[in-house]
C-alpha cells in the first residue's frame, strides 16, 4: 500500500543497544551448504540461472558468490536482476477464462535466495534468542505448524465448552496481506525488533525498486514496478510478514492463533461484558489496520457460534465508508485446510476429506493402465492418502461412519492393484504394507504426543497434558494422567483419547532418542499386538 506522506505510527524498540545485531556475517561454509542443499528441479527465475547449474557447480562457485555477497551486505545494495520476478499463473479450479481462477506464481533469482535464506537464519536466531516472536503464531515458525496451530485452538475450545462456557469465534481475513505491507512502516518495525544498520540497510534496499512480469508460454507482459508488500517468491518475504504483524495478539484481551495471514480470535462467552471485550478487541484490531495500513476484509470477516446455551451475539466491523456492518454467522469454515463445524465433530470434515481423496483416486486410475505394489503404494500414499490424514490429529474422527468413510476410500484403492485384488481388505493391507485408517491414527496420535512430550515441536506440553506423579503407578516414566471430560468432542479429543494407549507402551518405545527410533520402535509394538 502507497503510504505517501503519512507518518509512520510510534513503535518503541524493544531490545538494549547490546542487543541489536548491527551486521551478519557469513562463511564460505554457510555459502556452500546453501549452493548443494538447492532443490535442482526448481523452476529458472528471470536471470536465467537454473539450480541444477548452481547445485553441481557448488564448490566452484561458492567462493565468488561469497564475495559477492559480503559485497552486498556491506554496501546495503542488492543488484537490481535479483529485484525482477516472473509470474506464472497456475490454474486451480473452476473456469480456465476467468483471472481469479489463477494461482500466480513468483519466480525469482536463486542465487538471490541464497543470501537470503543466511539473512533468514541470522535474523530468525536473533529473534528466538530475543524471545521476540509471538508464542501464537504458527506460520513459517520453527516446529510450528498447521497441526500445532489447530491442536492449541481445539484443545482451548473443546476445555471452555467442556466446562459448560460458550465460545465466539472471530474469524479474520486481511485483503491481499503479503502484497500490501508499507515498506517504511516495515522498515520501522525491523529495527525496533533490533535490526539495525548494515543488515537494515540491505532490506530497505531489497524491498525498494522491486519489479515484475507475468510470463504465459511464450508471451511475456511489460515489466511493472512493486511500491509495496513483501516481495512474494522470495525467503525473507514470510519472515518480514510475520514480524509485520507481530504484535497482535499482545493488543487484545481475547485469545488469538496466527499462522502467516490467518487469523482467529476466540473468547469464552459467559455474560455481556465477555460479549464486550470481544467487540472491544475487534475495534482494536480495525484501529490497528487504519494506522498500519493492513486492511482487514470485513467482507469475508466471520463469526461462529459455538455451544447450546450460546447467546450468539452480533458482532460489528465498520466498512470502508466507516459505516458499521454486522459479520456474518457461519455454521462451517475452513480453517487451515480442516472444515471446522461449530459441534466441533468431525463428520463434515471426514465426508469432505473421503471426497477429495476419492477425486484424487480416480483422477491416478484413468492416467495408469496398471499398477503394481511398488508404483501404487508411491502413486497412493503421495496423492490420495494426504487428502484422508491431513492433520488427523487435531481433526480427531472418532465416530464409526467417519472411519468407514475414510476406509471406502483406501479399500477402493486396494483393489486397483491385480495381484491382491482377490483377497480379503486386512490381507490386501498386508502385501501391500499399509494401515488400516483406524491403526494410522493411533499410530500418527502417539507419535504426535512423542514429539510434544520431548520438545521435537515448539508447543508447551503442560496445555496438553498432565505427567503422573504417582511414583508408584506402573507404566513407563512419561505416563499421563487422565483428565475428567464431559463433553464429547472434548472427551474425544487428542489430548484425552491418546492417554490410555500412551501409557500402554513400554518404556524402550517411549524412550527412544529420535522421531525416527520411536517410529520403528513403535511400529514393531503394534505390530506384536495385532499379531497377538
Amino acid at each position: 500500500m502507497d503510504e505517501g506522506d503519512d507518518e509512520v505510527p510510534d513503535f518503541p524498540d524493544l531490545l538494549n543497544e547490546e542487543d541489536v545485531i548491527r551486521d551478519i556475517h557469513i562463511n564460505l561454509r554457510e555459502v556452500l551448504a546453501e549452493l548443494k542443499d538447492l532443490n535442482k528441479e526448481k523452476a529458472t527465475g528471470p536471470d536465467g540461472m537454473p539450480a541444477l547449474v548452481l547445485k553441481n557447480c557448488a564448490n566452484q562457485l561458492a567462493p565468488p558468490l561469497l564475495k559477492i555477497f559480503r559485497k552486498s551486505l556491506s554496501e546495503g545494495k542488492v543488484p537490481s536482476d535479483w529485484k525482477m520476478a516472473q509470474i506464472t499463473p497456475i490454474f486451480k479450479k473452476g473456469s480456465k477464462k476467468k483471472p481469479g481462477n489463477y494461482r500466480p506464481v513468483s519466480l525469482t533469482s536463486h542465487v538471490c535466495k541464497i543470501l537470503e535464506r543466511l539473512l533468514r537464519r541470522h535474523i530468525v536466531n536473533h529473534l528466538e534468542e530475543n524471545y521476540l516472536l509471538s508464542v501464537h503464531q504458527h506460520g513459517f515458525v520453527c516446529k510450528k505448524s498447521c497441526q500445532t496451530n489447530l491442536l492449541e485452538t481445539f484443545e482451548e475450545w473443546t476445555r471452555s465448552l467442556d466446562n459448560g462456557d460458550s465460545l465466539d469465534v472471530i474469524y479474520l481475513d486481511y485483503r491481499k496481506a503479503f502484497d500490501t505491507v508499507p515498506h517504511k512502516r516495515l522498515i520501522k518495525k525491523l529495527s525496533s525488533y533490533g535490526i539495525k544498520d548494515r543488515p537494515l540497510a540491505w532490506l530497505r534496499d531489497f524491498l525498494s525498486g522491486r519489479r515484475q512480469q507475468v510470463a504465459i508460454n511464450n508471451s511475456k507482459s511489460s515489466i511493472g514496478s512493486v511500491t509495496s508488500g513483501v516481495p512474494q517468491g522470495s525467503v525473507l518475504g514470510p519472515i518480514l510478514f510475520i514480524i509485520y504483524v507481530n504484535e497482535l495478539p499482545s493488543l487484545i484481551k481475547s485469545h488469538m492463533k496466527m499462522f502467516a495471514d490467518d487469523a482467529k480470535m476466540y473468547r469464552p462467552i459467559q455474560d455481556s461484558h465477555d460479549t464486550q471485550m470481544l467487540q472491544d478487541d475487534i475495534d482494536t484490531l480495525l484501529d490497528w489496520s487504519k494506522d498500519w495500513l493492513l486492511k482487514f476484509n470485513t467482507e469475508k470477516c466471520k463469526t461462529m457460534h459455538l455451544g447450546v446455551n450460546n447467546p450468539k451475539t452480533d458482532y460489528k466491523v465498520k466498512d470502508c465508508n466507516n459505516i458499521p456492518k454486522v459479520l456474518t454467522v457461519t455454521e462451517t469454515e475452513k480453517d487451515l485446510g480442516i472444515h471446522v463445524v461449530n459441534n466441533l465433530k468431525p463428520t463434515f470434515h471426514c465426508q469432505k476429506a473421503a471426497n477429495k481423496a476419492m477425486s484424487a483416486l480416480k483422477l491416478l486410475r484413468n492416467a495408469f493402465v496398471k499398477f503394481n505394489k511398488k508404483n501404487f503404494k508411491l502413486l497412493y500414499t503421495t496423492y490420495v492418502r494426504p487428502h484422508l490424514d491431513y492433520c488427523w490429529q487435531a481433526v480427531g474422527p472418532f465416530m464409526v461412519q467417519d472411519f468407514t468413510a475414510l476406509e471406502k476410500v483406501q479399500r477402493r484403492a486396494t483393489k486397483l492393484v491385480p495381484e491382491v485384488r482377490s483377497v480379503p481388505y486386512e490381507e490386501r493391507l498386508k502385501r501391500l504394507d499399509l494401515w488400516n485408517m483406524k491403526d494410522r491414527a493411533l499410530r500418527g496420535d502417539l507419535i504426535e504426543t512423542y514429539k510434544i512430550l520431548t520438545g521435537k515441536i515448539n508447543v508447551d506440553p503442560k496445555q496438553f497434558f498432565e505427567l503422573h506423579q504417582d511414583s508408584v503407578t506402573r507404566g513407563h516414566s512419561l505416563k499421563l494422567k487422565k483428565r475428567r471430560a464431559l463433553y464429547r468432542p472434548r472427551l474425544m479429543f487428542f489430548a484425552n483419547r491418546v492417554v490410555t494407549p500412551w501409557n500402554d507402551l513400554p518404556q524402550d518405545v517411549v524412550e527412544a532418542g529420535s522421531t525416527n527410533v520411536f517410529k520403528s520402535r513403535l511400529d514393531k509394538y503394534m505390530a506384536a499386538v495385532a499379531d497377538g
